[in-house]
């Protein structure tokens, strides 16, 4: 019932504000028109408290209540997903769930003066597809303020194909940048580069001019590393050594996507006044390091948490992102599914054998 009034008044208002002006004859017609029912992959939980994953039919009246409706064409896949996928607590409490924590598309309906009906938007991170239906479904209600408007330079499918992992990237980049790093300084090290946050962060760092040493565990695709723009490829136990204390500088910035010892090796084998990055456990969430890469070379360990960053330098750095960080060879990072392709990508990425990313056509 409270939704209900909740959209006669949003529908009063529109009537009230605008008369015959067009944008109000857009938002009255699109009330008419917009299909109520959409499919979305939905995760339940059985009475045997196994997680089960459907494609089914669902209605924006099941949607929670906020002042922007989405109609979403495109989102991506993220470990994060497939986490909720799987019934952890630790990232979604309640089933029935729909995840997705990254979706760009077309507001439907708004409430806000700040969003109009017909604007193409990014709505990622937050507590989207985390406790709130997500965008592995063709239609989002979310708050006006977790809402970013797709800036000039990207498409709705650019964007997706970023997502969180390449906003992510960015941010790491940001922030070694803003710490004094620069592509003269010397090599950069991305850890899990193959993966999505990695991948993007090495096409990204080479679009910007940096010399990128890729770390992986995935040799065999050492070949898509150096198209994406990595100069070199080391493999994944070169990367975690903890023989010493203090190992020989090397990087002037870290990208590290992947936590435990491979980040307690970058960080011992930072140059003088290097920077690492840190956002990711999947290594472990453990890290053995000592204070000698801090107190004698003046390393900077940066954690990023995109989850919950400003919206004043989300909108920034989606900005960069969309012009002179754009990189070229978008396409190269990513394979496009449908809602019907989900099972089987959550799966791999639960094992590790993703590359890229994997960009969700809802429009299939």
């Amino acid at each position: 019932m409270a939704r209900d009034l909740n959209r006669d008044r949003n529908r009063d208002k529109s009537v009230k504000n605008g008369g015959s002006s067009g944008n109000n004859i857009l938002i009255k017609e699109r009330d008419r028109t917009l299909a109520t029912n959409f499919k979305a992959l939905v995760v339940s939980k059985t009475e045997e408290d196994k997680y089960i994953r459907e494609i089914k039919e669902r209605s924006t009246d099941d949607l929670p209540e906020g002042d922007v409706l989405v109609k979403v064409n495109y989102s991506s896949l993220n470990y994060k997903d497939a986490l909720s996928a799987i019934g952890s607590k630790g990232v979604t409490r309640n089933y029935p769930h729909t995840p997705g924590v990254d979706s760009s598309g077309v507001v439907e309906q708004s409430s806000s003066d700040n969003i109009q009906p017909g604007e193409e938007v990014i709505v990622h991170a937050y507590d989207l597809g985390v406790n709130t239906s997500g965008g592995f479904g063709q239609y989002i209600r979310v708050p006006v303020d977790w809402i970013v408007k797709l800036p000039n330079g990207l498409t709705q499918r650019d964007a997706m194909i970023y997502g969180t992992a390449g906003f992510t990237a960015a941010q790491c980049i940001y922030k070694m940048e803003h710490n004094g790093v620069s592509p003269g300084d010397g090599e950069v090290l991305v850890t899990g580069a193959t993966g999505g946050v990695g991948s993007t962060a090495v096409a990204m760092l080479a679009k910007l001019g940096y010399e990128v040493v890729a770390s992986t565990g995935k040799t065999d695709q050492s070949q898509f590393l150096k198209d994406i723009g990595a100069k070199e490829i080391i493999s994944r136990e070169d990367s975690a050594d903890l023989s010493r204390p203090l190992l020989k500088g090397r990087w002037a910035g870290v990208v590290d996507t992947v936590g435990g010892d491979i980040l307690a090796t970058a960080i011992h084998s930072t140059k003088q006044h290097g920077t690492v990055t840190c956002c990711g456990n999947v290594g472990g969430h453990q890290l053995n390091t000592n204070v000698y890469p801090f107190i004698l070379r003046g390393v900077d360990l940066l954690g990023v948490d995109s989850q919950n960053y400003p919206m004043q330098g989300r909108v920034a750095i989606w900005k960069k992102m969309a012009n002179e960080w754009k990189i070229d060879n978008l396409e190269l990072l990513c394979n496009e599914i449908s809602l019907d392709g989900l099972n089987e990508n959550i799966d791999l990425i639960l094992q590790g054998k993703q590359k890229g990313r994997v960009l969700v056509n809802l429009q299939k």
